[in-house]
């Protein structure tokens, strides 16, 4: 790479391509041409050489009547770049040959007789053919000239359309790639997770009605309970997932609401103490269910890392923001076996709050305890 290819490209600033200037920058130097040429002439021919000049201005609407009123100053008055530029408007606006043609071969006539005509109009002479030949390439040239601009136009909006399919159509493979996966995911998720609690659902249930120890059996029934619940939401997950929303006739899952939560805390089976707000004051259903799953991911590291520790539950509303608090206090005994974890609970989370205007912030207090907080902004429906 040469030094001149790793400067950067200037560009010519945006007023010089601007739509008002290509269409006044004709008309001037069309009349500066008629003003060089009428010096002499009499005031109707610069008349017409000016009107040739202005007809200019609607050059692109009504090409071919502007090139009709270019013919007689062009005749009286040997004006060149009026017509010329009217040629051009022609075959870049109505390319089609029955139209650019006539028009070529009119200008080239007009150009070629000139007024006043003399008394031998053909005079088979070298001069003659020189005349004849500089008519037909004033006339060729611009018609060429703006055909090709027209092809170019059309190549250029080609070209664009191409693009937009084929992103277009990357898009979608993107999408197909997406569904495909997202169905392998939804299967294997099935088969691992659902046969999983399945398991524990039927061993809960088994332990319920075998054992004499009460405490044993609220454990059971709760754990069977939480296992049911767990695949009415899978369910509904896997068939999000598949792209199918679950069977068509059945009711989806309920989701969980703010009005849950003495529920969830009570079944954590963890010594918490909770300050909820009242069920009477609703609010938007994404913004109870982000304060739902808050609780209960917290919760469920709390269940992990420090079973034995005081917890805190605050739900409040701060205004137009639902404000949600979770702590645990230092653990008098730290497990010494606890449940695998990747850390991704509280990522989720981060991202759910982050979708719907909020923050999420977690890490150690000072006490040696966890705090969970995140602030949902919303308005109350």
């Amino acid at each position: 790479m040469t030094a001149a290819d790793q400067l950067p490209s200037r560009r010519l600033p945006a007023w010089c391509t601007a739509p008002w200037l290509m269409l006044l920058l004709p008309v001037l130097y069309s009349l500066l041409d008629a003003a060089l040429v009428a010096r002499e002439a009499a005031w109707w021919q610069v008349a017409l050489s000016t009107l040739a000049a202005v007809a200019l201005f609607w050059r692109r609407r009504f090409p071919v009547t502007v090139l009709l009123l270019t013919m007689p100053g062009s005749f009286v008055d040997a004006i060149w770049l009026a017509p010329i530029t009217a040629v051009y408007s022609v075959a870049a606006e109505r390319p089609r040959p029955r139209v650019v043609i006539p028009c070529g071969i009119l200008f080239a006539l007009v150009e070629f007789f000139h007024w006043p005509l003399p008394e031998d109009v053909v005079d088979l002479s070298r001069a003659t053919a020189l005349d004849a030949i500089q008519a037909v390439m004033l006339a060729a040239g611009p018609a060429a000239t703006g055909l090709l601009a027209r092809t170019r136009r059309e190549l250029a909006a080609r070209l664009d359309e191409l693009t937009r399919g084929q992103e277009r159509e990357s898009r979608l493979l993107a999408e197909r790639v997406l569904i495909s996966e997202r169905g392998r995911l939804a299967r294997e998720m099935h088969d691992v997770v659902s046969h999983q609690v399945s398991l524990i659902s039927i061993q809960a249930g088994a332990l319920q009605v075998s054992s004499a120890d009460p405490a044993a059996v609220t454990a059971a029934r709760t754990i069977r309970e939480l296992s049911v619940r767990t695949l009415d939401e899978l369910r509904q997950m896997v068939g999000v997932l598949r792209g199918t929303g679950g069977l068509p006739d059945a009711p989806l899952a309920p989701q969980p609401r703010l009005a849950d939560l003495p529920r969830l805390i009570e079944e954590s089976g963890l010594a918490a103490d909770s300050e909820l707000l009242p069920g009477d004051r609703p609010w938007p259903e994404a913004v109870e269910r982000a304060a739902y799953r808050t609780v209960q991911e917290a919760l469920t590291n709390i269940t992990k890392y420090a079973p034995e520790a005081a917890v805190h539950v605050r739900v409040r509303a701060k205004g137009r923001r639902l404000r949600v608090e979770v702590r645990n206090e230092a653990p008098p005994v730290h497990p010494a076996e606890t449940l695998p974890g990747g850390g991704h609970g509280l990522v989720g989370l981060r991202e759910r709050a982050q979708l719907l205007g909020g923050t999420l912030t977690a890490g150690p207090t000072a006490d040696g305890g966890f705090e969970v907080r995140a602030e949902l902004p919303a308005s109350r429906g």
